[in-house]
């Protein structure tokens, strides 16, 4: 008998074979479950050896013994005429055909089934088990969802989930979460597909949601999801392409590689994407990503999703970071410009406590490394237009900047938010409202878009379009502090004072430190005539005229000082110089700080829909000191501001009253008059009960028509305060 024929007799081929599908998996079942355990790298590695270790010593003893009726015995020591290993080998037959039915099975399930952690069901269950509840972090909820709607789609358009975290350590969250956004970005660049923004996209993270739900909140087609496992240097990335419209998976892959090798991947998934896409159709772009160090990288991704929380911890961890990547690769411009970024926001003027010098100065150093190393990127130039916004008469740099910016990357949400708000702050109201339409149509959660898109349309009187947005809105950030602060600025400009009130009452439990719902909330408790509730929110610098109005004026001009001193919008201490009868002192103020008054108005333009309030109150100290020349000018720039509002549509109660105060100052009492009553209704009320309170108007008490506007005007006011349970003002 030959060799390889006694092989077969003693069933060696049978016994390698159920071995190696055995022990493949074995190894499977290893590589999942000691990993949710949490064992360490060593032990999944120990045993994989374990189980080659174990193939020659199987062969060996399938040579040396044999499976007996009285047991296993050595081979030498059994009859030929009595083997049974013909029945044993029938047996290793099923046992093969059995562990391979099963080996099959585990296959699909990990490469299709619902149990793989990219697939819809896998997915949702453990993103819904790591993220706060809906009640909580404001997010859609199955509740409050819309029913799926038919909105007309741009077929080539697409949004991509964050990807589910399958590692042990939460902290690799932030991985995957940058992993997600990667992608995004890349599939942002090319020509011709619609992308949905990450943060309108990230919103529905931890959201046990139907596709076809989320597919039409975000206007899109197709949708990416898929999860994330990192283990030490070992990377699996799961993702899967998705038809909104009837749910079909277009495509599915799973990505098992070394960390070294992440672009390569990231690269590969949205490659893939743009060949199931039909490439063709979209111009035939492919990405490709620049390689850095991949330690580097991954410190970068983790730090750029700390940014996005804007917290005073979380941006210090992600210069913690930052430095740390750059220190590993000097050369990574990404790096250097999201630092850059957020030491700026690190400043006290934003949500740090860096003095303001000094994050400027060093995030502005960083910006610059960025650019020496790449003169076009797109995330350095969007830093350098935010260096130069921080500064009173900055914007015509930051928008230059930030136009650059927006040229070499134009799917950049915060460097077009930045772009507009600038744009909106020089009074170029049009081209900030078309921009803030865009980038609503393709990022519609991200909260400035939102936000400063309804204040404009409230400017603009055009309440029925903010109220569509705050009704599309609402389901999904029902409970968001930013949504509900956005929900109360509509309120107030409508007119409706209690509502606005509550609301940002509401806003203001949730984020006490927010600094924007400070001043919409301070506004609406001064011209409600609750001053004492204003001045309990010391850091707000509207805070400055409650203090004057409840008779606390030195306390009240201080704070207004300080603020002013610092660079803050100095109008509300200027009325409240004006109201404290300190014309003298504000002259003072203004002459220490500007050679003249056209910078004054170029470092605050008042150009925002608004009207201008802060150069009125200045023409008004000129007028009462009898400086005629500085007056005239004052007035000509405060006209002509809001001239320049007025020929873009503005119209609201704010900028009425504007030019009502400039009508008064003038002694135009008719035209004054006129359009008091204007933004009377309009919705304003106002104190006029205090005996300092705007003392432009104080000529025009005893005219039959002001008198009979004010009374209506202080009715509403009082229907306001009854609604709030206060007492009625007295006439």
């Amino acid at each position: 008998m030959s060799f390889i024929q006694e092989l077969k007799r003693r069933n060696v081929f049978k016994v390698g074979a159920a071995y190696i599908v055995m022990a493949w998996l074995a190894a499977q079942g290893v590589d999942v479950f000691l990993e949710n355990f949490g064992a360490p790298d060593w032990v999944i590695k120990t045993v994989l050896l374990l189980l080659i270790g174990g193939f020659p010593f199987a062969l060996f003893f399938a040579w040396a013994f044999e499976l007996t009726p009285e047991g296993i015995k050595k081979e030498k020591d059994v009859d030929r005429s009595r083997s049974i290993t013909h029945e044993t080998g029938r047996k290793l037959d099923y046992t093969i055909i059995a562990v391979l039915l099963i080996a099959l099975s585990w296959f699909a399930w990990d490469k299709f089934g619902t149990g793989e952690p990219g697939s819809e069901s896998h997915f949702q269950t453990a993103a819904e088990s790591a993220r706060p509840s809906a009640v909580e972090n404001g997010s859609l909820t199955p509740e409050a969802a819309p029913e799926p709607a038919t909105p007309l789609v741009d077929n080539k358009s697409i949004a991509v989930l964050p990807f589910v975290n399958m590692s042990n350590d939460p902290d690799q969250e932030y991985f995957a979460d940058g992993i997600s956004e990667e992608i995004l970005n890349a599939l942002a660049r090319v020509d011709g597909l619609k992308v949905a923004g990450r943060t309108s996209s990230f919103t529905f993270k931890g959201q046990n949601q139907d596709l076809t739900s989320i597919g039409a909140a975000l206007r899109v087609a197709h949708i990416l999801e898929g999860s994330v496992r990192k283990s030490g240097n070992q990377l699996r990335i799961t993702a899967q392409l998705i038809k909104v419209d009837d749910g079909y998976h277009m495509w599915s892959e799973t990505f098992d590689r070394e960390l070294d090798d992440v672009f390569a991947i990231q690269d590969e998934i949205s490659n893939a994407i743009l060949v199931q896409l039909k490439t063709q159709l979209l111009g035939g772009e492919f990405v490709k990503s620049k390689q850095v160090d991949p330690q580097a990288y991954a410190q970068y991704l983790l730090a750029k999703q700390r940014i996005y929380d804007r917290s005073q911890a979380s941006l210090e961890l992600a210069a913690e970071l930052l430095t740390k990547a750059i220190e590993t690769d000097p050369g990574f411009a990404a790096a250097h410009a999201q630092l850059g970024i957020a030491t700026l926001l690190l400043s006290e003027e934003q949500y740090g406590s860096l003095p303001n010098d000094e994050a400027a100065e060093l995030g502005r150093e960083q910006l610059e490394a960025a650019l020496a190393l790449e003169p076009q990127q797109a995330e350095a130039l969007a830093g350098m237009g935010l260096y130069h916004a921080s500064f009173p008469g900055g914007g015509e740099q930051a928008i230059a900047w930030l136009r650059r910016s927006l040229q070499s990357d134009p799917n950049q949400s915060n460097a077009s938010n930045w772009l507009a708000n600038n744009l909106r702050r020089n009074g170029q109201l049009d081209e900030a409202l078309a921009l803030r339409e865009k980038d609503f149509a393709r990022d519609p959660l991200y909260m400035p878009v939102f936000s400063n898109l309804v204040q404009m349309y409230v400017a603009s009187g055009e309440n029925e379009q903010a109220r569509q947005v705050l009704d599309e809105l609402r389901p999904y950030l029902h409970d968001d502090a930013n949504m509900v602060m956005t929900e109360g600025s509509y309120f107030q400009v409508a007119g409706q004072w209690a509502k606005a009130d509550r609301v940002f009452s509401s806003a203001y439990e949730k984020e006490p430190r927010n600094f924007v719902n400070q001043i919409w909330y301070c506004l609406n408790l001064v011209s409600t005539g609750q001053y004492q509730r204003c001045s309990e929110l010391s850091s707000a610098p509207v805070a400055t005229l409650a203090l004057t109005r409840l008779g606390r004026s030195e306390e009240g001009l201080m704070l207004g000082f300080e603020a002013a001193a610092k660079g803050r919008y100095p109008g509300w201490y200027f009325q409240a110089l004006i109201e404290s009868g300190q014309n003298e002192q504000l002259v003072e103020f203004v002459e220490e700080r500007w050679p003249d008054l056209a910078t004054l108005n170029r470092d605050f333009p008042d150009r925002q829909g608004w009207g201008s309030s802060m150069m009125a109150f200045v023409a008004e100290a000129y007028r009462n000191l009898a400086r005629e020349d500085e007056f005239k000018q004052a007035l000509t720039l405060a006209r002509s501001t809001n001239d320049l509002q007025l020929s873009q549509g503005m119209d609201n109660w704010s900028l009425s009253l504007s030019r009502a105060h400039l009508a008064a100052l003038v002694g135009d009492q008719n035209q004054a008059i006129t359009l008091l009553e204007r933004a009377f209704d309009q919705g304003l009320v106002m104190d006029l009960t205090a005996s300092n309170a705007w003392p432009a108007f104080q000529d025009l008490r005893g005219n039959p028509q002001f008198e009979a506007a004010r009374s209506k005007m202080l009715e509403h006011l009082n229907s306001e305060r009854t609604e709030l349970g206060l007492e009625p003002l007295s006439t």
